[in-house]
């Protein structure tokens, strides 16, 4: 498992605190240090079965900046989304647990660890 997270966040350091409490092995990558290029965040968002704007931060001050809470969503401007979360990659909603079974959660919520750690056999 490979979990994208901000080392800063409550939410994160949640995530790794319970996939360390029953032992999951998993790999940090620190999004905000080591970006992800589009191609990257795409195959995130199918993993994810979800949409651009559905894991993008709208309320972090770069978005209001940008005038997300405006922008279209649909399938033309998803392009723009992606890369607007390549270029300001704190839009990334976090932690976002890349599953070793070809899945992906956002792990924010319990069940959503306990989740993952299903999905992992531990």
């Amino acid at each position: 498992m490979e979990i994208w997270l901000n080392p800063s966040c409550s939410k994160c350091v949640g995530a790794r605190d319970t996939l360390d409490e029953v032992r999951v092995p998993y790999q940090v990558r620190a999004y905000l240090d080591q970006p992800p290029n589009a191609a990257e965040l795409a195959d995130v968002l199918r993993r994810l079965g979800a949409r651009a704007w559905e894991v993008c931060r709208t309320g972090e001050p770069v978005a209001g900046t940008l005038g997300l809470s405006e922008w279209p969503r649909d399938d033309a401007t998803e392009p723009r989304w992606i890369a607007a979360m390549v270029a300001h990659p704190e839009l990334i909603q976090r932690p976002i647990l890349l599953l070793d079974d070809g899945g992906a959660l956002v792990g924010r919520t319990p069940e959503a660890l306990d989740d993952a750690v299903r999905r992992t056999g531990a």
